[in-house]
């Protein structure tokens, strides 16, 4: 059986890593870019946030790992529209360049201790007690949400979509796509430090390695949303996204309460990619042995 302690810290960190699943939806789904910058944005986020709340601002590390998220994905965006730099390399670029600019950012070490810091959480508990992990974690990435889905609905969000389903249509309606392709890519890698900078104070910690495999993580939240609510409007899309990452973050805690080594986790997340990306390609292959089988 799967304890309470458990139930919770599989919904806790469904909640945050549900913002990198958000941030990949907009990357990969609304602008149809592989955007590679994930892993570092993430750290990123992770190491402004504990460098500023250490220095006694646990409030505003938030706004600041968002800023410094979409500046990187500002200067991917930069070498993919003005240097022509293909999209997978530049965020290969700017996340291979990050890895020096996330040990900068937390002095040089590779890690940052929070124990005796005051974070968001800590400063909650007093109120929500036990929930005070769950609550704040939970309204961060509805509010994202929300707010994601308002902003696609606008008239820079349908340009945005627009440019994902056919930018040679865009352009041709005098839309700037380089600026579309930046604004983009700058709000998903905000979404994706705010989503580092949350754990970050939610595990009183910050590690160069923490956004290692990130996007196969978020990948897979997505996909795995996208089967639970397969159609839809926008918003019902981001509610998926939410939803894949709670849900995945049950299969990592039931994979560990059968006593699975942890270091074969990042494993069992491509698998669960590769099954999701590959099911209708399977689905098409078994129909005809079905035919076959009724004939």
């Amino acid at each position: 059986m799967i304890s309470t302690a458990v139930i919770m810290s599989a919904l806790e960190l469904g909640c945050i890593y549900a913002l990198v699943a958000l941030a990949l939806f907009l990357s990969f789904r609304v602008l149809n870019i592989a955007d590679m910058t994930t892993d570092g944005a993430f750290t990123l986020g992770c190491a402004v946030s504990a460098t500023i709340a250490v220095a006694g601002h646990p409030l505003l590390a938030f706004p600041a790992a968002m800023l410094a998220g979409a500046c990187a994905g500002f200067v991917t965006a930069f070498l993919q529209t003005k240097l022509k730099v293909p999209s997978i390399l530049a965020g290969i670029i700017t996340n291979t360049g990050l890895y020096t600019v996330n040990l900068a950012v937390m002095g040089f070490s590779s890690n940052v201790n929070m124990m005796k810091t005051e974070t968001l959480f800590s400063l909650l508990k007093p109120y929500l007690g036990g929930m005070s992990k769950l609550v704040p974690a939970a309204l961060i990435t509805v509010l994202a949400g929300v707010l994601l889905s308002l902003f696609l609905k606008t008239r820079l969000g349908l340009s945005i979509r627009a440019t994902g389903d056919n930018p040679d249509m865009v352009r041709a309606s005098s839309i700037n796509t380089a600026f579309t392709v930046t604004v983009g890519l700058c709000v998903a890698n905000a979404l994706t430090a705010l989503s580092g900078a949350v754990l970050a104070q939610y595990q009183k910690t910050a590690d160069i390695n923490l956004g290692t495999g990130m996007v196969i993580i978020g990948l897979a939240s997505l996909i795995i949303g996208e089967t639970l609510l397969p159609k839809g409007k926008t918003w019902l899309k981001a509610m998926g996204a939410i939803l894949g990452s709670i849900l995945y973050r049950f299969i990592i805690a039931i994979a560990l309460r059968l006593d699975l080594p942890s270091e074969c986790l990042k494993l069992i997340s491509a698998i669960i990619v590769a099954l999701a990306i590959g099911l209708p390609a399977i689905q098409a292959a078994c129909r005809p042995a079905v035919k076959g089988g009724k004939a």
